[in-house]
């Protein structure tokens, strides 16, 4: 067997390999986080609150931005360091970015004292214990990302895959013993456990990386670099995080309660389009890294990426369009949800356009290549305040044209439909744009840092 397994990996290379080995571990953790949230959170969470899942979680991403950005910072350099096998000074940088950690925490938990009452109500929700165990949840769920971009960047893929098959049961035991008290709180719960869990265990898998002597890091020309790409982060994970912040809440605050809990629904059964893109999105990056610092073209990987995730999202797709009504009505008030079963398609199809972006900004974001934020930026700043603009344009009534007040009427957001053809718009003219870039600039060599060697 260990001959076969060795002969496969071979001949598959080692990015189609490990990619195949963390799709495995990963689907398998997903058997139960797919009875979490197909079955216990439904189960649990009323349908009047289980539309708010989605923007309160969006709402913990947005508090844990300035720590999700030294992440990602820490990914950049972090592979720099991997690739020429300088660990002390790898050392010295976690210590550095934990210390800041820090004071992110204590910003979010400010942030969060002022601004999370006025959007639980807004979001008809009862605050409760609710926000303390947001922000518990916001700050591991983004510091275990560090970890995790350790064993990225030194491809400890074997890790990853263990912590990923160990982790679902993780969440499952802490939403059982939590969600029965309040099932909305428990959710979250469940959710600061899993990343919580990641952060102990990938100390254990790093102890042969983190055992040896720190070495002196801090230079001038490193912390201008660290600086130039956590502004970078900082800005373009502000923006992202805002527009996706605002989505979820219009989905929640505009439609019916029914609505944005059929959203809900559906999003479980089509995220399960977005399994291979995970796995590839997060093995893809120390090779397109290396490809870069090589001078060479990820464009051939990209695209490879981008047909095995097709043939993935066509496949997945199938049996929804003919059984999806069926498939829902089994579940939990599934009754209820069961003619939202339309949208698991079309969500389906909307996970396949964000691929592209998603592959596509990981490798130019691992090459520190970011010309494209040029005309990237604008549309993620655009798009939110658009929405804003024409869910909320009674607002301004009196102050713009007649004509436009009927042409805002005519397209506001009113059903679900609605505004999945917003979203589907949205990410569209994104897509086109990165597959555009991806053909005339994959070559820009805008770089913060040298190439290493």
């Amino acid at each position: 067997m260990r001959q076969l397994l060795d002969k496969l990996h071979a001949r598959l290379g080692d990015f189609w390999w490990y990619s195949l080995m963390l799709f495995c571990a990963c689907r398998a953790a997903d058997l139960l986080n797919a009875f979490v949230g197909l079955w216990l959170v439904p189960k649990y969470v009323d349908p009047s609150e289980l539309g708010a899942v989605m923007p309160l979680t969006q709402f913990a991403n947005f508090l844990a931005i300035p720590v999700a950005a030294f992440a990602n910072t820490f990914r950049n350099e972090l592979t720099r360091l991997s690739i020429n096998k300088e660990f002390g000074k790898l050392k010295t940088l976690m210590r550095g970015v934990f210390a800041a950690t820090a004071v992110f925490l204590f910003v979010a938990i400010v942030v969060a004292r002022f601004l999370l009452p006025a959007f639980l109500e807004r979001i008809r929700i009862v605050e409760g214990s609710l926000g303390l165990v947001i922000i518990a949840a916001s700050f591991v769920g983004a510091v275990a990302p560090i970890y995790s971009n350790a064993l990225q960047a030194l491809k400890k893929f074997k890790a990853q895959s263990l912590l990923s098959i160990v982790g679902a049961p993780v969440r499952l035991i802490a939403m059982l013993l939590a969600m029965p008290f309040r099932a909305i709180t428990g959710y979250f719960v469940g959710q600061a456990a899993v990343p919580a869990f990641n952060i102990a265990a990938s100390v254990v898998a790093l102890r042969k990386e983190l055992a040896v002597k720190a070495e002196p890091y801090w230079t001038n020309e490193v912390i201008r670099r660290f600086a130039k790409l956590f502004t970078i982060f900082l800005i373009t994970g502000g923006i992202g995080g805002f527009f996706l912040l605002v989505e979820a809440t219009v989905l929640r605050q505009r439609l019916p309660d029914l609505d944005s809990a059929g959203y809900y629904m559906a999003t479980r059964f089509s995220e399960i389009a977005t399994f291979l893109l995970a796995t590839i999105a997060f093995t893809i990056f120390p090779f397109t890294a290396e490809i870069a610092a090589k001078g060479g073209d990820s464009r051939p990987l990209i695209i490879k990426s981008l047909m095995a995730n097709l043939v993935f999202c066509l496949t997945l797709a199938l049996p929804f369009i003919f059984f999806g009504k069926t498939i829902l009505s089994l579940l939990p008030n599934g009754d209820k949800y069961a003619t939202y079963s339309w949208a698991i398609p079309w969500l389906i199809g909307l996970s396949f356009i964000t691929s592209i972006v998603g592959l596509y900004t990981t490798a130019e974001f691992s090459a520190n290549r970011f010309r494209f934020l040029i005309w990237y930026m604008p549309i993620d700043i655009a798009y939110p305040l658009l929405l804003l603009f024409v869910t909320g344009h009674n607002y301004f009534t009196g102050y713009i044209p007649t004509s436009w007040t009927e042409f805002l009427s005519t397209h506001n957001i009113y059903s679900l439909e609605t505004m999945l053809i917003w979203i589907s718009s949205f990410n569209g003219i994104k897509a086109v744009g990165c597959l555009i870039a991806m053909i005339f600039n994959s070559n820009s060599k805008i770089h913060l840092q040298p190439a290493p060697a």
